[in-house]
């Protein structure tokens, strides 16, 4: 049996959010109207969100020895993620600044720390941990080098997945793995290059193509397209968003047997009832 539904690694950090009337330009001090400290990071998002859903969730990540790693562990453990895989120290935690104007408008300046040196030894170190979990859930605001470890030391009952976030040239090794590989409009067009075609199907097949598994491309209120390599098919599943909620429940149902639509379809209502 084993040990955990869903093992994320990634980030993990704190938002700190400031409220603006307006952004400043080159130069400019303007006056805050609200400021905001939450913990945060794309991997330890997925984490909770995962655990509040029901899941056994682990979450492997490197948060510093400072006030901000402490309110991460904090919340991870309030939620009932297992943290014996996260790793204090090195350097600080990672932290985004973020200016909201009053349309909803941000911007985000965004500081790796810790995010930045968890590395292939830390993998290695949390080998067990890897090894027994259902599904693994990966992004790119860790080392590459470190998520390539990642695909080395999966057990062969495990699912890997990716979220190529932010977008980047990927190895073989962890392009075949992925399963599925998540991307946005923006990444897809990115990872894809000139000749990417017009339509999100020609995204979704030609990233396929690339050697994945499985790719889920997520496009905003009009859903996800999903592309199986397995069953061979490429369909709309219509939702209204996605984000760290809908790739911690994507990864869960997957887990329990899912098949790649009926997934992602839970998904996008889970993600659709985060506030």
């Amino acid at each position: 049996m084993r040990d955990h539904d869903l093992l994320v690694v990634g980030s993990a950090g704190a938002d700190l959010m400031v409220g603006v009337e307006r952004r400043p330009g080159p130069g400019e001090t303007v006056l805050g109207t609200a400021l905001a400290v939450h913990p945060g990071g794309r991997g330890a998002n997925q984490a909770v969100a995962a655990a509040r859903l029901g899941a056994r969730t682990a979450l492997l990540a490197r948060v510093g020895d400072d006030g901000h790693g402490r309110m991460l562990l904090e919340s991870q453990r309030a939620a009932g993620v297992d943290i014996e895989g996260v790793q204090v120290g090195g350097a600080p935690t990672g932290v985004a600044l973020i200016t909201v104007d009053p349309s909803g408008d941000n911007s985000v300046v965004s500081f790796p720390g810790a995010n930045r040196r968890l590395s292939p030894a830390d993998v290695r170190a949390a080998r067990e941990l890897v090894r027994t979990a259902r599904v693994v859930s990966v992004q790119l605001e860790i080392p590459l080098d470190t998520v390539a470890e990642i695909v080395r030391t999966l057990s062969p009952g495990s699912r890997f997945m990716l979220t190529a976030t932010p977008p980047a040239a990927l190895p073989a090794e962890v392009l075949s793995a992925c399963d599925p590989l998540i991307v946005n409009e923006h990444e897809a067009r990115t990872l894809l290059g000139t000749g990417a075609g017009l339509e999100p199907r020609d995204w979704a097949l030609g990233l396929l193509s690339r050697g994945p598994r499985a790719v889920v491309l997520t496009l905003g209120a009009a859903g996800a397209m999903v592309a199986d390599g397995r069953s061979r098919t490429c369909a709309l599943v219509p939702g209204p968003r996605a984000g760290d909620a809908f790739t911690a429940a994507l990864g869960w149902r997957l887990g329990l047997g899912e098949d790649l639509a009926t997934a992602t379809s839970y998904a996008m209502r889970a993600g659709a009832a985060r506030p």
